[in-house]
């Protein structure tokens, strides 16, 4: 029976706001824990109004504060918006104050446009080109500290807080293989590039003393109610956002329609219908089976998965859908 975790966006709703999707993060949070997900990762996005997770550190502590023993971390932080001491310091506290539980999973897109990301990274030379030195560095402030180091993490320094590279290309899953660390791949919104990224890093793969064998996580889009058709239309929320998106103009996540003909384009509905391809929609019966399906096809370690859901109500019970038929495929 492999791990199930969770990828939490924090949706802001149309007519909601940011205090209400932290109400509802930490309620799906202290839900998870008790249905028996192993994670829960909370990602970092900027200058999109329908995510509420910019500040991803303080949102994971007021997740890891409200929760007792389910894990908390970063799906992920997006490493080229910061200086690598800066997050060290950020999950050396976390880790510290809530010791066993803190993931950081690391990624090198800026989460948002190259406008808003100039914003973030002001002085900040390098960006995505010098990814794998920071990564390096990042984990280097998680040693020990040595005899007349100049540059510490405190805290930080000689706690094991985990490191995962997530990515949705070649170049993290070699990177992954090649550092020894667990790999996360993106298939919730690339799956295009999933097959081979899952082989080149279960192929490449170097132990170290963190992963002495590979550790693979995949992400699902998971929309599960009573039927199929209620399960699809849960699912428009997140097709509406895509579109949005792809059109330049982000937005709160809007309430699921009956239908998005006359929504979108033909070109538009085979972009997004390419982009989500790895998601389990429908009722019960229906995710069992698809679950059980992508399960065997693709062997992973350990399955995250995400759900843009406008009403509560419905995103809890999705995801405790998503716990029974993990207890039930064993």
């Amino acid at each position: 029976m492999i791990p199930f975790s969770i990828l939490d966006l924090c949706p802001i709703i149309a007519g909601g706001d940011a205090a209400l999707a932290f109400r509802n993060t930490l309620d799906l949070a202290q839900h998870a824990e008790r249905w028996g997900y192993h994670r829960y990762w909370l990602a970092e996005h900027h200058s999109m109004t329908g995510i509420g997770s910019a500040a991803t550190s303080v949102v994971i502590g007021h997740v890891a504060g409200g929760t007792s023993t389910i894990r908390v971390g970063s799906g992920g932080v997006m490493l080229p918006n910061h200086a690598p001491l800066v997050i060290a310091e950020q999950f050396g506290t976390l880790a510290s104050l809530y010791p066993g539980r803190i993931d950081l999973g690391l990624g090198r897109a800026p989460g948002t446009d190259q406008v808003t990301a100039r914003a973030l990274r002001r002085h900040l030379p390098g960006g995505a080109d010098t990814f794998p030195q920071d990564v390096a560095e990042l984990q280097s402030y998680f040693q020990p500290a040595t005899p007349g180091q100049q540059v510490r993490a405190v805290p930080g320094e000689g706690l094991e807080v985990p490191i995962w590279l997530l990515g949705s290309s070649l170049f993290s899953a070699r990177l992954a293989a090649a550092l020894g660390l667990p790999f996360a791949f993106a298939s919730h919104f690339a799956p295009a590039a999933m097959w081979r990224a899952m082989e080149v890093y279960r192929s490449e793969f170097v132990p170290s003393a963190q992963c002495p064998k590979p550790y693979l996580m995949l992400a699902v889009n998971f929309f599960a109610a009573d039927t199929d058709e209620e399960a699809r239309r849960l699912m428009t929320s997140l097709q509406m956002q895509f579109i949005a998106l792809r059109r330049g103009v982000p937005g709160p996540l809007a309430p699921p329609v009956d239908t998005l003909e006359g929504v979108w384009s033909p070109m538009e509905k085979a972009g997004v219908e390419e982009s989500l391809a790895c998601s389990i929609v429908g009722s019960p019966a229906t995710v069992r089976r698809e679950l059980a399906r992508f399960l065997a096809e693709t062997g992973p370690d350990e399955l995250i998965c995400t759900a843009q859901i406008h009403d509560h109500v419905a995103r809890l019970r999705s995801f405790e859908i998503a716990a029974e038929i993990r207890e039930e495929l064993g």
